[in-house]
């Protein structure tokens, strides 16, 4: 099946800010979600770059409420099956390939790939999606790059990740091709060795209230 854009966009357009997480503990991910939806974030993406991150995911899907957590970094079909097993309400990948693609045909669970070209985005388009994500934004282009492809790809919306910051977020969400902004800024490594939920919660807060 194509790629379900809605229930994929009812997920992204609930904040401006998607959190992207590297998940060391799996003891530190549910205190982590919590803060994370407690500042306004509640679609939170856990990356698959550590051992901890497929239970980190299982134990915020069966312990945080409100949050809808997903697993970023997928590629390949076996880790978009493990993924939806532990309970992702979306998938990411940083770009696409057959077996990702195939993985998603055969899901209920629906998948932003990434893309970083007109090309990309135009194979992406012939696989019937519309929503993907732009990725490394800033190393490819940025914002006006982006800004480039809203005309002759209209119809196309992405959620931009890479490099991205307070201090530029506002720079993509202010373009009309820009659903929201994916950044591990909300969540510092260091505030989450030292257990600061508090100051997550803040910085979330503060992502929460940038405009959509």
């Amino acid at each position: 099946m194509a790629q379900d854009s809605e229930k994929l966009l009812s997920i992204l357009k609930l904040q401006p800010v998607v959190p992207v997480l590297i998940v060391d503990s799996v003891a530190s991910a549910v205190p982590l979600a919590r803060a994370l939806v407690a500042g306004g974030l509640k679609a939170i993406e856990i990356t698959m770059r550590t051992p901890a991150a497929l239970d980190a995911v299982r134990a915020v899907a069966a312990e945080v409420e409100g949050a809808h957590v997903g697993a970023g970094t997928i590629l390949n079909a076996r880790d978009f099956d493990a993924a939806v097993e532990a309970g992702s309400t979306f998938i990411v990948s940083p770009g696409v390939n057959r077996s990702v693609l195939d993985a998603a045909k055969n899901s209920k669970v629906p998948l932003l790939p990434g893309a970083a070209t007109a090309s990309e985005v135009m194979a992406l388009r012939d696989e019937g999606y519309k929503v993907l994500k732009f990725f490394p934004a800033e190393q490819a282009g940025g914002a006006p790059y982006l800004k480039a492809l809203s005309s002759p790809l209209a119809g196309t919306f992405f959620c931009p990740t890479g490099s991205i910051s307070l201090k530029n977020a506002n720079d993509y969400l202010s373009l009309p091709n820009v659903v929201c902004v994916g950044g591990s800024w909300v969540a510092p490594r260091e505030l989450v060795a030292t257990g600061d939920w508090a100051g997550i919660t803040k910085l979330a807060a503060e992502a929460a209230a940038l405009s959509a």
